[in-house]
Parts: structure tokens; C-alpha cells; sequence
């Protein structure tokens, strides 16, 4: 009876470290949308593309940043982007209700700066290689850093955000070595992904409780 209350209190202590150290708000169904958002998006990036070349281009090299088609694509991504964040943070802020957190705590703080340092960083190389015409890696410099952001940030929240930290960015070295299917691998990193990742933490750890 003794030994069973001391590995009760074991168990307890653990699981009140782990809530200390890490940010267990963070929302699998999110990921799941988000991913959603990336196929969309990936799917209208397509259309827009395949009407740049029905006008006589080739966009594999000559979507130029004063053009329609790239302010399109642009304007595509920041909506994407905008989607993602926003329902992160309003499904993270529902769960962390009910768990009785705070959704913005010193662990919160650690997580977002560990992950922005590597993403900052990515996103500031890839409109250097957008301003010196360098097209071709600009996808997997996208999902390289976005990967390494993931592994960064897993520390601070669950285990399964490294995992697919690295599945993205072996899906960014593959993609460097195919250029011709960025948009395909950038769907694949940042939708499907996504949606599996995203999938496999709400069953794990949301379906339950």
C-alpha cells in the first residue's frame, strides 16, 4: 500500500514538472487546419500559376516580383499564414481554459522565442533569395527553417513537434535536389504533414480528455 501511494506521488510530482516546463496547450486540431489551409492554398497557388504560363510564360523562372502573379501567390501565403496563427491561438486558448493554464506564461514565452529565432531567420533568407532571383530554393529554405523551428520549440511542448520538425526538413533537402516540385513538397510539408502530425496529437492527447 506504501510503495503503491509513493509512485501515486511520483507520478504526481512528474506530471506537475512537465506542466512547469511544458506548453501542453498546444491545440493537434489546430495543425490539422492549418494544414487544411496549406493545401488550399497550395491548390490556388496552382490555378494562378498555371494561368501565368497560359499567358505566355514559363514560372518555373520568370515570375518577376513587380507582376500580378507574384503579389497573387504573395497575398495567398499571408492569408494562409494568417488563418494558421489565428486558429492556433484561438483553439491553444480554449484548451488551455480548460486545463487552467495561462495561455501566455514563461513557458509559452520560452516556446514562441525558440521557435521564431529559426523561422525569423528562414523567412528573412528566403526574400534574400526572392530579391537575387534565386526561385529555385526558395521552397526548401521555407521548409528547412520551418523544420528547425519545430525541433527548436519541441523542448517547450510536445515531443511529436520534433518529429515532424524532421519530417519537414528531410522533405526540404529532397525538395532542393527536385526544384521543379516546389510547390508539390511545400503542399506536402506544410499540408499533409500537417494534417497527420496535427492528426496523431489530438488523438494522443485531446480526443481523451
Amino acid at each position: 500500500m506504501d510503495d503503491k501511494k509513493y509512485l501515486d506521488d511520483l507520478k504526481n510530482i512528474r506530471e506537475m514538472m512537465d506542466r512547469s516546463t511544458q506548453f501542453i496547450s498546444l491545440s493537434g486540431l489546430s495543425g490539422v487546419l492549418a494544414g487544411v489551409y496549406a493545401l488550399i492554398g497550395a491548390f490556388f497557388a496552382k490555378q494562378i500559376l498555371n494561368s501565368h504560363m497560359q499567358r505566355g510564360y514559363d514560372y518555373s523562372g520568370y515570375v518577376t516580383l513587380e507582376s500580378d502573379t507574384f503579389r497573387n501567390i504573395m497575398a495567398m501565403a499571408i492569408g494562409v499564414l494568417v488563418l494558421s496563427v489565428g486558429t492556433a491561438l484561438l483553439m491553444s486558448r480554449i484548451k488551455a481554459k480548460k486545463n487552467g493554464q495561462s495561455l501566455w506564461n514563461a513557458t509559452s514565452r520560452r516556446l514562441v522565442i525558440n521557435f521564431l529565432i529559426p523561422l525569423v531567420t528562414g523567412g528573412v533568407f528566403a526574400l534574400l533569395l526572392l530579391r537575387h532571383q534565386v526561385y529555385g530554393l526558395i521552397a526548401p529554405v521555407t521548409l528547412i527553417f520551418y523544420g528547425l523551428a519545430c525541433v527548436n520549440a519541441s523542448k517547450h511542448t510536445f515531443r511529436d513537434v520534433r518529429y515532424l520538425g524532421i519530417t519537414v526538413i528531410l522533405l526540404g533537402l529532397i525538395a532542393t535536389e527536385y526544384s521543379g516540385y516546389a510547390l508539390e513538397f511545400w503542399a506536402l510539408g506544410f499540408g499533409v504533414c500537417h494534417i497527420i502530425y496535427g492528426g496523431i496529437m489530438h488523438f494522443k492527447y485531446e480526443r481523451n480528455n
